[in-house]
């Protein structure tokens, strides 16, 4: 099984948007990246902030586009094929409305189910054989709601979640790291 070489935290940039639901995956590699002291800094080329884990592995990407949700592809795609990167190596995390908050799950390849950011980086891609760690935001209840949802701040009981899904993934980054994705799959989904 190939070794994760990218791991792309989706979200919004700006301020604003720091809070948002839609915004767990920005959390998640500002975690990952602070805990392996890896700087993350703003490159042009690749629409994002970026940062480099150097390991025995080989050079572990970490990245956040700041070309708006919608657009995340585009950055993604960018340091995806600079760096020849295959789908099956890039992990992106992201919020998922069809969880409960402090759900975090992972798997290999499926749908978009919707989101934009990932529809954009499966165009850019030219695959959804791509995995996905996420991070269970609810869901409003209804459809037309969602837009204005997933750019608020969550209630305080739903952010205490979120931010123990937040931290089960983060005990789980080290196996990520490591290419153990099954064992990282099978610690995550296992409630302790």
């Amino acid at each position: 099984m190939a070794s994760i070489k990218l791991i792309a935290g989706l979200g919004n940039p700006g301020r604003e948007h720091e809070k948002d639901r839609h915004n767990v995956g920005f959390q998640f590699v500002s975690q990952l990246a602070a805990a392996r002291h890896v700087p993350l800094k703003s490159n042009a080329r690749y629409h994002g902030m970026v940062g480099k884990l150097v390991r025995p592995l080989g050079d572990l990407w970490l990245l956040m586009p700041q070309t708006y949700m919608n657009l995340s592809g585009k950055s993604v795609g960018a340091l995806a094929r600079f760096y020849k990167i295959q789908p099956a190596e890039v992990l992106v995390v992201h919020d998922e409305l069809d969880f409960q908050p402090g759900v975090a799950k992972l798997k290999l390849g499926g749908g978009v189910a919707g989101h934009n950011g990932l529809k954009d980086i499966a165009v850019q891609l030219g695959s959804q054989g791509f995995w996905r760690l996420r991070i269970g935001i609810g869901h409003p209840g209804d459809k037309s709601l969602v837009a204005d949802y997933v750019l608020n701040a969550p209630r305080t009981g739903e952010r205490e979640l979120i931010e123990t899904a937040l931290a089960r993934s983060m005990e789980v980054s080290g196996l990520l790291i490591e290419g153990e994705l099954e064992a990282a799959m099978l610690k995550l989904h296992t409630k302790s």
